[in-house]
């Protein structure tokens, strides 16, 4: 969030733009060695498979002794590299050295086997009788393997609680410096702690979401992200607060409005430690209640569990369920801005939902008696019709909680309350801060409630952490825009107090707008256009490597450099083409293999658009974007077809699964090339990018090939047994 720092704040301010706010890129070696050895272990764990997996009465062909023999070199090159970057780690983190370099050790040990007893090269001379290879000794390959990955697990593990404790120590620092410009009364001392502060946050802020990309929980993801976004706005606001505070030292509501922001940079600050230990302070447990739609969900599977068990569950725990989750459908029903009809209607389907469980219940107890198919008949009726009663309770709860926020949003849209209250503070017009202070209260308390409705509704744990999210800001902001107008209307002529209630202006803004696009989610998920898997636009996301894409602006490329990446788009667009032509031929156009192929084929011809000043990718940051998620398409389709592989004989296996092991890769380099910064190389950046897109492309396309090919192939040896078997059968009946 941008603000124009007043004329007495340019140093301060300066300190944030030069190091950025909350989310700009800060290299940190451990990160990128981390990064590198999870990178090694994708394609260690598909070739160690396939060796083990290997038939030891395959024919040893020259071609299966070939590919076997360069799994296996593969196999130790990649244990050499991995060795190298956990010894590097081991070099930094003397408490965990020794650990490491056993584990290292033991890594090295065990590839070094695998590439002698994968060794065919002299296989076929006299010499060879005695030499043990994987035809001669299998258990030896399945223990260095089991060794192996033994030893990557626990340089893993180890590096692991290496950054933990690295986020911890970046966290404590931060949190030093916010006690000391908490307590600084001197300008001149604030701009130097300051600038101290802005390259801490941003060492924080690079650690902190590398970590939130490497957590497989989503609620945890979720969580991580809302931290993250409330520091990256906290950090703008803490300067004009603290600014303002140093201006009008004597004025409390200026005092009031920076307690508050530190006080909340402090909440998110701990919640991030929270996530990153998985252990609450003081042995605290997690006491918000479950959503409407999830105890739904809960409800519906336990009478569900009675068609294969009627002894699994008692009468009273459904009882006690349903009554706790209609309890929560008070929520809706209490509050002041539901409609009538709404109302009427969330309580008659309430009063349903309890009748036709009394008759569940009352046809479960005589199926437990007798078992009849009458009775059996009955009960999946019961079940049926409870479960349809609950399925229109949560389309009204969902009808209910989307109009009302839709409404809400359309009709503050403008922001007239935002707009008065800062007239009145240029006028100094205090009984006009009176009301408009008033209304946006009221505004305030109709949005928080409006989120606790929306949480029930939402679907999805990270939507209910985006929905908490939202409550909590417009709860936090709200106060924070009344203190920084009162202190403006106090002191009507300081250009800082002014700058100050816009900031919170700002946000208050933009959390109406995030509104929207959460809206549009929840409904996505609610008509099940969108799975718990997908991305949420509407999840908090800081500009990450923020740096990435402001070097991407200042430097514009010269006519040479246009005309290199136009050629290169060129390459890319063509290979589009063909991509296209191989995902033409598969009959079955829902495969995974091809719609993981489509989605590639489409970000690239976006891409290409791109290189000739066209399209749907406008921005430096769109770029970026669109580059990650391609990444991310290009490592889905190498694991899609690491399945299909399974399909496969051994010699076919082994072909697809080295051309799996180029893609995987260069995916992962795509994604290190979009981390890296490039201050103000805006054609090095494009470059390497499409560059390494067109290689992911060109593979892809292969890939595409070879698993067609391949599908047709067995195919083929599906319909020539069916034809003999079929023919084994007409001539044993003649």
């Amino acid at each position: 969030m941008a603000a124009s720092p007043g004329p007495a704040g340019g140093a301060a301010a300066g300190a944030v733009h030069g190091s950025g706010p909350f989310g700009l890129a800060f290299d940190s070696g451990l990160e990128i060695k981390t990064r590198s050895v999870e990178q090694t272990l994708l394609p260690l764990v598909s070739q160690i498979t396939t060796l083990i997996n290997h038939k030891d009465n395959t024919k040893k062909s020259d071609k299966t002794l070939q590919a076997i023999q360069r799994v296996g070199q593969a196999v130790n090159l990649a244990v050499g590299r991995f060795v190298k970057v956990g010894e590097a780690i081991a070099n930094e983190n003397w408490d965990l050295k020794e650990e490491i370099n056993i584990a290292c050790i033991e890594a090295k040990q065990a590839g070094e086997t695998i590439a002698a007893l994968t060794d065919m090269s002299s296989l076929n001379r006299p010499e060879s009788d005695g030499q043990i290879t994987i035809f001669t000794d299998k258990t030896g390959v399945i223990k260095a393997a089991r060794l192996l990955l033994s030893s990557v697990t626990k340089v893993l593990l180890l590096a692991d609680r290496v950054v933990i404790k690295q986020i911890i120590r970046s966290r404590n620092k931060v949190l030093a410096t916010m006690e000391r410009l908490e307590k600084v009364n001197n300008f001149q001392e604030f701009v130097q702690i300051f600038s101290q502060f802005g390259n801490e946050m941003v060492e924080f802020a690079h650690l902190t979401g590398d970590r939130q990309n490497d957590l497989k929980d989503e609620k945890k993801k979720a969580k991580m992200a809302a931290a993250r976004a409330v520091l990256e706005k906290c950090t703008m606001m803490l300067l004009t607060a603290s600014k303002t505070c140093l201006r009008h030292p004597n004025c409390e509501s200026a005092h009031k409005n920076k307690e508050g922001v530190f006080d909340r940079m402090k909440v998110a600050l701990d919640k991030v430690i929270e996530i990153v230990t998985e252990c609450k302070p003081n042995g605290e447990t997690d006491i918000s209640s479950i959503s409407i739609f999830t105890g739904i969900k809960e409800f519906k599977m336990n009478i569900e569990s009675l068609r294969e068990n009627l002894y699994f569950q008692s009468k009273e725990t459904l009882s006690a369920m349903l009554d706790a989750l209609l309890e929560r459908t008070e929520d809706f029903t209490d509050c002041a801005y539901t409609s009538h009809e709404h109302r009427e209607r969330i309580l008659e389907l309430s009063a349903q939902a309890r009748m036709e469980l009394q008759q569940l219940i009352s046809v479960w107890i005589e199926a437990q008696r007798k078992k009849t198919k009458s009775i059996d008949e009955e009960l999946e009726l019961a079940i049926l019709k409870i479960s349809h009663s609950l399925n229109e309770l949560k389309k009204e709860l969902h009808s209910t909680a989307v109009q009302l926020a839709a409404d809400l949003v359309k009709y503050h849209a403008d922001h007239v309350v935002l707009k008065a209250l800062k007239l009145t503070g240029v006028e100094g017009n205090l009984e006009g801060l009176a009301e408009y202070a008033c209304k946006l209260s009221e505004q305030k308390e109709r949005l928080v409630e409006t989120c606790r409705l929306l949480r029930h509704v939402s679907g999805t744990e990270p939507l209910e952490i985006t929905c908490i999210h939202a409550e909590e800001t417009f709860q936090v902001t709200g106060q924070q825009i009344i203190s920084a107008a009162e202190t403006l209307t106090l002191h009507p002529s300081s250009k800082i107090a002014k700058e100050n209630l816009d900031v919170f202006c700002e946000a208050w803004e933009s959390q109406i707008s995030d509104m929207l696009t959460l809206l549009r989610e929840i409904s996505d998920v609610f008509e099940g256009r969108r799975g718990e898997k997908y991305g949420y636009l509407s999840l908090p996301k800081p500009m990450k490597n923020n740096a990435n894409l402001k070097s991407l602006k200042p430097d514009k490329p010269d006519s040479e450099e246009q005309a290199k990446i136009a050629k290169l788009g060129l390459k890319l667009g063509l290979l589009t083409s063909d991509a296209n032509c191989e995902i033409e031929k598969w009959e079955d156009q829902e495969n995974e293999v091809v719609r993981y192929g489509r989605n590639m084929s489409s970000m690239a011809y976006s891409l290409y658009l791109f290189t000739r000043g066209e399209g749907p990718i406008k921005t430096s940051q769109d770029l970026i974007h669109q580059l990650e998620v391609f990444a991310e398409e290009g490592l889905k389709l190498a694991s899609s077809v690491q399945a299909f592989s399974k399909q496969l004989k051994d010699d076919d296996k082994l072909m697809l699964l080295l051309e799996i092991n180029k893609l995987v890769p260069l995916c992962h380099q795509l994604q290190a090339v979009t981390k890296t910064p490039l201050q103000n190389q805006v054609f090095l950046k494009v470059d390497k990018s499409i560059t390494k897109t067109r290689c992911i492309m060109a593979t892809s396309v292969q890939l595409l090939s070879l698993c067609y090919k391949l599908l047709k192939k067995i195919q083929m040896e599906n319909n020539r047994w069916v034809s003999v078997t079929n023919k084994d059968s007409v001539d044993g009946k003649t």
